[in-house]
């Protein structure tokens, strides 16, 4: 299910919103300013942005405004929500980028009808069974990777854990996200099963090990394959 992130500094608001998602099946991320919701952005990648205009210090209009900005975050869909009624603001907000605009009190069940709207046009991530991420190419049929044209002999589970990160480029992944999704099931033991595998799976995709292109450590976070 898709990973959603609401910015709004309104608590009620916040708490509204996270449980009516979150019933819908929704993964669901929050900020209360503009600068937090930047950079969850950038190290968590969701999948749409429900972004408040009226935000403390920077506003929702810039927020908007700098993720699009940036390349890994200017496809994102984002839907505005605003006290304002007039229709300079609304106009405002879609040249900035914003995919939709809803005005408070709004309804949660059609805010969720726009949500699910904006979700199904985003392009698909696999197309024809492959994903390529720069010199990086998977062929998820024949169960082939390439790197830099050069096909490398990856083992089941390097090859999952290289899929999983790859499908969401620049999405970062708990070391426990991963042995649930790469492994299947909550495992009992000890999670630097994950770091073995990622510095197998960095030897034979990397030029050089220690100084990734691809998977890159985020410091007692995870790892996530670079946008």
């Amino acid at each position: 299910m898709a990973v959603i992130l609401i910015v709004d500094d309104e608590e009620p608001i916040q708490e509204l919103l996270k449980f009516n998602l979150e019933k819908e099946g929704y993964t669901v991320l929050v900020a209360y300013d503009g600068p937090s919701a930047l950079k969850t952005v950038e190290e968590k990648c969701p999948d749409l942005v429900i972004l408040d205009v009226m935000l403390p210090g920077m506003d929702g209009m810039e927020v908007c405004n700098q993720l699009r900005q940036n390349p890994k975050s200017r496809d994102i869909p984002v839907i505005m929500l605003t006290a304002k009624v007039e229709e300079i603001d609304k106009v405002l907000g879609l040249e900035l980028g914003a995919d939709d605009y809803l005005t408070k009190p709004f309804s949660p069940r059609e805010l969720l009808a726009r949500i699910r709207a904006r979700l199904r046009r985003i392009k698909p991530q696999i197309q024809e069974n492959e994903l390529v991420r720069g010199d990086l190419k998977m062929d998820l049929n024949r169960f082939q990777v390439l790197v830099r044209g050069v096909e490398v002999e990856l083992t089941p589970k390097e090859f999952e854990l290289l899929r999983v990160l790859a499908t969401h480029p620049g999405k970062v992944y708990s070391r426990d996200e991963l042995l649930e999704q790469v492994w299947g099931y909550e495992y009992s033991g000890d999670t630097r099963t994950v770091d073995v595998h990622v510095r197998h799976l960095r030897q034979k995709v990397e030029r050089d090990s220690s100084n990734p292109e691809y998977i890159e450590t985020l410091r007692g976070i995870g790892y996530r394959l670079k946008g």
